[in-house]
């Protein structure tokens, strides 16, 4: 058993389903989250709930983070009026499973080893239904010590625990893989588009891509459900066109070109200025059916 206390902030949809899974294996977890519906259900399965993350930062031996983006989670912890790091001691553990960029872990080891706290940059990939299930994903980079001092802790959510390298390699590798991911969904929700304007049977689309080379893990998960208009929000648009972006930023600073990541990333932010960014990723098909005037679904039962 994880024998330190963990301030949890956060409890979207991966977040929630941790923390559950935490208290379930008898982890001592304090929680904060603006809404405070999710925070009585954390309360109700035995967690503490904290006043303030400067609270939690003094009366917790871990702080982890799972929310929205890196300049939030920097309000947080290093902002030189606000942030709770100054509240934290040498020794203390501040754990982010938030999708950032390569910059923010740099910006985030660098003021955390001035003081001598532990940084963890832990990103995770699968979805809030495997938060649920107790079997995300967990991205670490880092040193050994410190995974195998977490390692317990991350035994209570995850399936499997990937050591990918050094300190900035695990948000790397969750942005190329978040890229490819959302690059795909918008490939495929503009091909269900295309088919729809056509007049092509939509009953046929998926079958036919899925039993050839355009079979993918993402089609598999969401294209039936895009089919359905089902766009229930497992990963918000929103939170596709932030990933997406931070990608093309690294991109940049890397000097490579970025044709297809500008491409995806623009694709995105259409649809979310559409209105569009609060459904499930997959919402960026109505971007083009808003221009086509035509909706892919499935046939409606007679």
């Amino acid at each position: 058993m994880f024998q330190k206390t963990v301030g949890f902030v956060g409890l979207g949809g991966m977040g929630s389903g941790l923390v559950k899974n935490m208290l379930l294996k008898g982890v001592k977890v304090h929680v904060l989250d603006l809404d405070q519906e999710k925070v009585k259900l954390a309360e109700s399965r035995g967690a503490v709930v904290a006043t303030s993350v400067r609270d939690m930062a003094r009366d917790c031996d871990v702080l982890a983070f799972c929310i929205g983006r890196a300049e939030d989670v920097q309000k947080l912890t290093i902002d030189a009026e606000s942030g709770c790091l100054q509240d934290m001691k040498p020794g203390q553990i501040i754990l982010d499973h938030t999708t950032t960029s390569p910059d923010h872990v740099d910006l985030m080891s660098a003021a955390c080893e001035k003081i001598g706290v532990r940084y963890c940059e832990a990103p995770m990939t699968r979805t809030p239904i495997h938060a649920e299930q107790g079997c995300v994903n967990v991205l670490y980079g880092g040193d050994s010590d410190l995974l195998e001092d977490l390692r317990p802790l991350f035994d209570t959510y995850a399936e499997n625990i990937f050591h990918v390298g050094p300190s900035g390699h695990a948000i790397r590798l969750k942005l190329i893989h978040n890229f490819i991911a959302f690059a795909n969904v918008a490939s495929f929700c503009e091909g269900f588009a295309l088919a729809a304007k056509e007049g092509l049977d939509m009953t046929k689309v998926i079958d036919i891509i899925s039993a050839a080379g355009g079979k993918s893990g993402m089609m598999d998960l969401y294209g039936r459900k895009t089919l359905e208009r089902d766009f229930t929000p497992y990963m918000a648009l929103e939170w596709a066109e932030k990933d997406v972006g931070y990608y093309v930023r690294w991109l940049e600073k890397a000097g490579l070109p970025g044709f297809m990541a500008s491409s995806v990333h623009q694709t995105y932010s259409l649809a979310s200025i559409m209105g569009f960014g609060q459904e499930g990723c997959t919402a960026v098909i109505k971007a083009y059916e808003k221009l086509s005037g035509v909706e892919a679904a499935f046939p409606k039962e007679s």
